[in-house]
């Protein structure tokens, strides 16, 4: 996770993210309350047994949208560690390099890296786990193409990983018209015996279905949520698991409460269900609790286990 240092309302990514909002708050204030969010969901995840470690954003340059790291880099079981092709331009300065040779030197097994954000030059995007809900266990890419999300660049990850693609488009209404949800960790969530998605969302009965069928025949119970619930950021929660072995189903306090008792119950009655209130980051980021956490499944050794202790800090 990154500590934001100068958050705020980016508006090189607010032509298609129609999550973000611009409200009167001064930035100081608006950083403030981003802090605040951000400290306490790493207080809360590390009381729950999570190891957290922390990344410090500075001032330069300038990244508004540095609190939302699984864009540009995602970490992997067999030791691969990719960079992701951006499409706004301040975001591509959220690479950090450093970050990664913290990790190595902390313990982690680095095997290679892969580096797709060439595909920037040719105004082609890969958001990362923004633009790719990743199914780990049965090696799927679930991806709703957008301005984001290029299915040549999408292709090539699947390639590489050793990846199935399933590819739809989803939508959202704006101002009376369907317009293209920018990221698929919006509209869906892919847990280890249930996914969250909003189906109807995908305006194609044809892609609705595959969608459907192939959650439901890799063992997935499918939950769904309307489209005034992806407005709440319902679609955008992330299961994790701490040092014990407990699963937890994080979400923002916007998208507990707009969950139905029974939505609520199929969902707590799998994994616990923590909610975090990130209300300021919602609003001006237009990014939920899943893009703020980049989750690590790299390799680590024996040593490292005994040297880390939660809420680490870079």
């Amino acid at each position: 996770m990154i500590r934001p240092a100068a958050f705020g309302y980016n508006e090189q990514t607010a032509g298609d993210n129609y999550f973000q909002h611009s409200d009167n708050c001064s930035l100081f204030d608006i950083q403030r309350r981003a802090l605040e969010e951000f400290n306490a969901v790493t207080e809360k995840l590390t009381a729950h047994g999570v190891d957290v470690f922390v990344a410090d954003d500075a001032l330069k340059p300038h990244t508004p949208d540095a609190v939302f790291p699984n864009n540009w880099v995602s970490f992997h079981e067999d030791g691969t560690v990719i960079f992701y092709p951006m499409f706004a331009p301040n975001r591509r300065l959220e690479r950090r390099p450093d970050i990664i040779e913290n990790l190595r030197e902390d313990g982690f097994q680095i095997s290679r890296e892969i580096d797709y954000s060439p595909f920037e030059l040719e105004g082609r995007f890969l958001e990362g786990t923004g633009s790719m809900v990743l199914d780990r266990t049965n090696g799927i890419a679930y991806a709703s193409l957008s301005e984001r999300t290029c299915r040549e660049v999408l292709y090539r990850f699947c390639s590489d990983m050793h990846y199935k693609p399933v590819v739809f488009y989803s939508f959202q209404t704006v101002n009376g018209r369907r317009r293209p949800i920018y990221h698929t960790n919006v509209m869906m969530c892919v847990a280890d015996t249930f996914a969250v998605v909003c189906l109807s969302s995908i305006d194609s009965r044809l892609e609705r279905a595959l969608l459907r069928n192939t959650l439901e025949n890799t063992g997935k119970e499918v939950i769904e949520i309307s489209e005034q619930q992806l407005q709440c950021f319902t679609g955008n929660m992330l299961q994790i698991e701490n040092r014990r072995g407990e699963k937890f189903m994080v979400m923002s306090e916007t998208a507990y409460r707009s969950l139905s008792a029974i939505q609520a119950m199929r969902i707590g009655g799998r994994c616990k269900m923590l909610h975090l209130d990130v209300s300021a980051i919602e609003t001006a980021g237009g990014g939920g609790i899943r893009c703020m956490m980049a989750e690590l499944f790299l390799p680590f050794s024996s040593v490292a286990t005994t040297r880390f202790p939660s809420n680490s800090s870079y």
